[in-house]
């Protein structure tokens, strides 16, 4: 638990002492504390009083001289972790309900401590508790899509999502980071001194995780969620094309939702109206079933302008998720340099099948020469790609035998029964950096941020989504493979379905 703040203690006259007007201890052996936690500080103050008034000696500050701790709708195992946070915290003191308190004020003396009195403490032995462990970098840990603590690591990326679209990329980072460690335990997490040691939880992320345990949610994460400025955040975001900026920008302005930007004079560029005229469809989930009809296309599309070229789905699917909310595909061909030009002869032959929405393509601007490893500030790779929002049939999930069907009937634009807007990425990669492509484009974000801080802090490499370079050596390192890549780095393999940090 948190340890309260310590207050001053306030002695004004005899009745807060817990004397007689004798200034005579009625009840020497019996020293309280009341916790404040759950109990609130203004009905703390009054029990105080009340007891004092009485004649029994009411401690502010808790201290080794206190017998007795008060409790309200605590658990004792939670005032039990309270007072091993106290410094000369004493375990011998009674855990006691504030049943016992209120009938000792009516009896006017102490009443006798009875079980129903007690705080029921779990009779755990320290050697019973599984204190974790687990790796410093997410890339050296397993990480599968589900776990065990949901719970904790929720609310985590709700403050770090927060912290994301406020600017804020350190708070949250150090929050993926948190959550990513509670991603990888073998076990749930019922206690905070299980966490004793693990790396990445700071003192917030551990607050966030004592709260959770003693009361079921976070406040904070429940506040954050029905704030107004995360909700308004979240819905202009949602919008292809917009980032935090423009949306912060635009609340500033007084636009919380949709409507209000529909409204206003803003002006869209060509990406954010689109994202704002097929805003529902985009902003629901994709699921495995419409990336798999989606790759049928993209392969019709492919192998019409270079037979032998090579199609991947990447992504959350490639790590097993059964929904995502795009479609992300790497397309290489297995001889260096007939990928050239290849992106545009794509979108050409799908925009003559009416299956593009909207697409934005840019060309490959990445120089091993003159770039080095590549890794711009943003981390974001210069491959030859096309960002697109796709036409996808909702007659029938087609594959590969009955995209002839969806093909040539040319869904009109205006025929919104019969289709739903899907965004899709397709990137071209040459096969040289096919296998760096492929471990950059897989995810999760995360565990690539982990992979390129370890590359750099530990190896002294620098990895982007083209290249590994040695700066020790001042070399390249080459690899056909993802199984490569991690051996250059001195990692363990980890496939994609555990790289869900």
């Amino acid at each position: 638990m948190v340890p309260l703040k310590r207050r001053k203690l306030v002695c004004s006259d005899t009745g807060n002492t817990g004397t007689d007007s004798r200034g005579q201890t009625k009840f020497p052996q019996v020293v309280l504390f009341l916790l404040e936690r759950k109990m609130g500080t203004s009905r703390r103050a009054f029990l105080s009083q009340l007891g004092r008034r009485k004649g029994f000696q009411v401690e502010e500050l808790f201290s080794e001289r206190v017998t007795h701790v008060i409790c309200e709708n605590n658990s004792g195992d939670e005032v039990r972790a309270w007072l091993d946070s106290q410094s000369g915290g004493r375990a011998a003191a009674h855990l006691l309900d504030i049943s016992w308190y209120t009938e000792s004020m009516r009896a006017l003396h102490p009443v006798e401590i009875l079980d129903r009195h007690k705080l029921q403490e779990p009779q755990i032995s320290e050697s019973e508790v599984a204190v974790f462990s687990v790796p410093s970098y997410a890339c050296q840990r397993r990480t599968a899509l589900d776990n065990y603590n949901t719970t904790l690591t929720e609310a985590l990326s709700i403050l770090a999502e927060n912290a994301e679209l406020s600017e804020e990329e350190g708070r949250g980072v150090a929050f993926r980071r948190a959550a990513a460690v509670l991603k990888a335990l073998p076990s749930p997490v019922t206690s905070v001194s299980q966490l004793r040691g693990l790396p990445c939880l700071g003192d917030h992320s551990l607050r966030v995780i004592r709260d959770i345990l003693e009361n079921g949610a976070s406040s904070e994460a429940e506040s954050t969620k029905e704030s107004e400025r995360y909700k308004a955040l979240k819905v202009l975001t949602g919008i292809f094309g917009v980032g935090s900026k423009t949306a912060d920008r635009w609340i500033r302005d007084g636009i919380h939702d949709l409507h209000q930007l529909r409204a206003s004079e803003q002006t869209l560029n060509r990406s954010q109206q689109a994202g704002l005229e097929h805003y529902d469809d985009i902003n629901q989930p994709v699921t495995k079933a419409e990336a798999d009809a989606i790759r049928g296309i993209v392969e019709k599309a492919v192998n019409s302008v270079l037979p032998g070229a090579e199609i991947v789905l990447t992504g959350g699917f490639r790590r097993g998720k059964v929904m995502g909310h795009d479609v992300d595909f790497l397309i290489t061909h297995p001889q260096e340099g007939r990928e050239v030009g290849l992106m545009s002869k794509v979108v050409s032959w799908l925009e003559s099948q009416d299956l593009l929405l909207y697409q934005k393509t840019t060309r490959n601007s990445y120089l091993e020469s003159k770039d080095g490893p590549g890794r711009p500030a943003s981390n974001m790779d210069r491959f030859e790609r096309c960002l697109s929002i796709f036409k996808l049939s909702k007659k029938e999930e087609p594959g590969a035998e009955n995209l002839k069907t969806v093909t040539e009937n040319k869904l009109g634009r205006h025929d919104h029964g019969l289709w739903r807007a899907v965004r899709v990425d397709l990137v071209v990669s040459p096969i040289s950096q096919f296998a760096f492509a492929l471990l950059g484009w897989t995810g999760s974000k995360l565990f690539e941020r982990e992979l390129r801080r370890w590359a750099g802090h530990e190896r002294g490499m620098s990895l982007s989504s083209h290249a590994l370079y040695d700066n020790n050596q001042s070399r390249y390192l080459r690899a056909s493979s993802e199984e490569e890549i991690f051996t250059h780095l001195g990692l363990d393999y980890i496939p994609p379905s555990e790289r869900n940090a």
